[in-house]
């Protein structure tokens, strides 16, 4: 017999096997003997009180032999003869989803990288944090796996309206992720685990017949018929399918600029700025947990904070315990900061991005050039990147990021010295007033305040603040039908992913790539 049950445990016990099968044989009254194994449902923490416990959800095995968790088969087809072609630009959690779903619909996809491999990236990344150079297309952002592959891995989304997440996470599982990921209730990979995953994606891609090219730049789309007639690459070649998914990722602002020179509909998005904040992870730790010290049985601690500042909403975003700050710029002389944590997040050091909502009243109060064309679909791009230039030129070169302490940012006060902090390329002690538009500095300052009343001790001058943090979704959309997913323009594009304006993290892109590749397959069947 199997039985669901809950418990909820001191953290010490819910790691420990045998007092969860003593818990489960008392809560249910049958003899511990009878309870042959069990398996998680879902994990999760409970510290608002004084006391921490850890909530489970069990799948028990009563009175009958233990089997291990059952995972979904799934058929993927060998599509190297396929009558169909797909062509997908970009090779993002979007993008990669996108052509595993292809691939079990018998429909061949053909990936379009401008970046490289994931084992040849790491040399691009290794040179931009230690001698501040970089390759436009080889970085944080661009390359195989896309912006997800060293962005810290964290699979929580609340978009579980739009398609099927535990299908998302059991194909992780299936390329290398830990189980945990099934049932934690906020499940995370790491940046260590993840290029090994996306390099297991790719060979199961190319061995059912499918095909993945590297350093393969779109710069152009050939039209026909209100339709993509084939795509060409800064290297000269052209590339012809039935259909075309763009998943570019939100930093491919070449593409968003060539699809407005070329006539290609896109529109202005509404997006969020700001900056990366880094706190001790042990002063994190003993907010969240109420502890001086944290036990071993418990996790470094996260957070998630959110206000309304002079009526505009402030809030963190990608949280990362036991993280690294990275430079995620993708351009030279643009400043961009990200963060992300190994899968067993032990770095010393936890960092949020903090951002302010942006409107297109901000944008053309800032920059008042603009003003003359209102309705440019990259008005919000232009903005993002004229914050980044300046986050540069204050850092000083070589993506030295410039930085403040917490409560000297709210004061406008120099720091004459920063903290020891986890930024690779260094930090350079800057007015941050001089770099984020006021409406970013004034609702920051003011968040951080009130931030620090509703967690006692996060608002401290331990505290470093880092800019600029500018990359937390797209500047543009790309429109396309709500059912067929189709471009209203061209029938056999379909914008995809985050770059499209349509997902906001790895599993809701994996998800949008997933429907968009059965939208393709039905009107194929059709």
């Amino acid at each position: 017999m199997q039985q669901k049950i809950t418990l909820r445990l001191p953290p010490s016990e819910a790691m420990d096997d045998e007092l969860i099968k003593k818990q489960i044989s008392a809560r249910l009254g049958i003899k511990l003997s009878t309870v042959s194994g069990y398996h998680f449902l879902k994990r999760s923490i409970d510290a608002r009180g004084k006391s921490i416990f850890i909530n489970l959800s069990l799948n028990c095995f009563i009175n009958e032999p233990f089997t291990n968790r059952a995972f979904t088969d799934f058929a993927f087809r060998n599509v190297q003869q396929a009558k169909k072609r797909t062509l997908i630009i970009g090779a993002g959690p979007a993008g990669l989803f996108a052509a595993i779903k292809l691939v079990e619909a018998g429909i061949k996809p053909i990936i379009l990288e401008r970046g490289k491999d994931v084992k040849s990236r790491r040399r691009d990344l290794a040179a931009l944090n230690k001698q501040g150079v970089i390759n436009p297309e080889s970085n944080y952002c661009f390359g195989e796996g896309g912006a997800g592959t060293y962005s810290d891995g964290k699979l929580y989304t609340r978009s579980n309206k739009r398609g099927d997440i535990n299908r998302i996470l059991q194909l992780f599982t299936k390329f290398g992720a830990p189980e945990n990921i099934l049932y934690d209730a906020h499940p995370h990979i790491g940046t260590n685990k993840l290029p090994q995953i996306i390099s297991s994606m790719r060979e199961l891609i190319i061995e059912c017949g499918g095909e993945i090219h590297f350093e393969k730049k779109v710069t152009g789309f050939k039209t026909n018929n209100n339709q993509i007639a084939s795509v060409s690459t800064s290297d000269g070649n052209n590339f012809e399918a039935d259909a075309f998914i763009l998943a570019t990722g939100h930093s491919a602002r070449d593409i968003f600029e060539l699809l407005h020179r070329q006539n290609i509909l896109i529109e202005a998005k509404p997006f969020a700025l700001g900056v990366r904040i880094e706190h001790p992870q042990s002063l994190i730790d003993s907010i969240q947990y109420h502890c001086d010290i944290r036990e071993d049985a418990l996790p470094p601690a996260s957070y998630g904070l959110v206000d309304q500042i002079n009526e505009r909403g402030v809030f963190s975003f990608c949280m990362c315990p036991g993280g690294i700050i990275a430079p995620a710029s993708t351009n030279p002389e643009e400043l961009v900061v990200n963060g992300w944590s190994p899968s067993k997040r032990n770095n010393p050091f936890a960092n949020s991005g903090m951002v302010v909502q942006v409107s297109k009243e901000d944008v053309l109060h800032t920059m008042p050039h603009l003003k003359k064309s209102p309705d440019n679909p990259l008005l919000f791009m232009y903005f993002q990147q004229m914050v980044e230039q300046k986050a540069y030129q204050a850092g000083g070169g070589k993506f030295v990021a410039p930085a403040q302490r917490m409560a000297d940012f709210t004061d406008k006060k120099f720091s004459s010295t920063l903290p020891i902090n986890s930024y690779l390329p260094g930090l350079n002690p800057s007015p941050l007033d001089e770099v984020l538009p006021p409406f970013i500095h004034s609702a920051l300052a003011g968040g951080f305040k009130s931030f620090g009343k509703k967690l006692k001790g996060y608002f401290t001058n331990e505290a470093v603040v880092v800019a600029t943090e500018s990359r937390t979704s797209s500047p543009v959309r790309i429109p396309r039908n709500t059912e067929t997913f189709e471009h209203p323009q061209l029938s056999n594009l379909y914008p995809c992913g985050e770059g499209a304006g349509y997902a906001g993290g790895i599993v809701s892109a994996a998800m949008d790539g997933e429907n968009v590749a059965a939208a393709i397959a039905t009107k194929f069947s059709s």
